[in-house]
């Protein structure tokens, strides 16, 4: 059995003026059988590097956009769970920023090879499409806690979200599920 490599993760529900959630259609590799799912902006947290300036680095690189780190507020959720990709085992932590901007045009200008091959095309989601969608959308839960971060709730706790990647495959939508506060999650520095 390999040894598990942890990972976290910094990610961010960017939301325009009416409402809409950002979102990218991406090539899920960590499955037998890849298929597409939609994810938010984000990506790994480098050594060295706190949950919000990843996340602001990741802003830059994938869509061109450029805040300061203290521009995120709060982590409002998490997500974590297992899966492996050419072998290798991992366990990840996924941190969620909310972010409301305006007039953002995406520029994947300065995404790497890898981001170029797996992303498919940035879309603006409303959240009927969240709990509509076909497709899995990342993370699971997403549309209530879109209706809760939309209502001006931040939660005083980040809300701990289910891991995307169920057990006997990849049939999870956007559905609702319930959301539970956890401890705040604290990168290793």
């Amino acid at each position: 059995m390999p040894e598990r490599i942890s990972r976290s993760t910094a990610r961010v529900l960017l939301v325009d003026s009416v409402d809409r959630l950002l979102l990218y259609r991406g090539l899920l590799l960590q499955v037998e059988k890849p298929f597409y799912a939609w994810f938010t902006p984000g990506g790994a947290v480098d050594p060295g590097e706190t949950l919000h300036q990843a996340a602001a680095r990741e802003l830059r690189e994938e869509l061109g956009y450029v805040i300061a780190p203290s521009a995120l507020g709060p982590v409002v959720a998490t997500s974590s769970g297992t899966w492996s990709l050419r072998g290798e085992m991992f366990t990840s932590v996924d941190s969620y920023f909310f972010l409301r901007v305006s007039d953002l045009k995406v520029d994947t200008s300065g995404m790497d090879d890898e981001e170029r091959q797996t992303t498919d095309r940035f879309e603006w989601w409303a959240v009927p499409q969240l709990r509509s969608a076909a497709e899995l959308v990342v993370p699971a839960g997403l549309p209530a806690l879109m209706d809760l971060l939309l209502q001006g709730n931040l939660p005083a706790q980040p809300i701990e979200l289910p891991w995307h990647l169920p057990s006997t495959g990849p049939r999870r939508t956007g559905s609702d599920v319930a959301l539970q506060p956890r401890k705040p999650y604290s990168h290793p520095s």
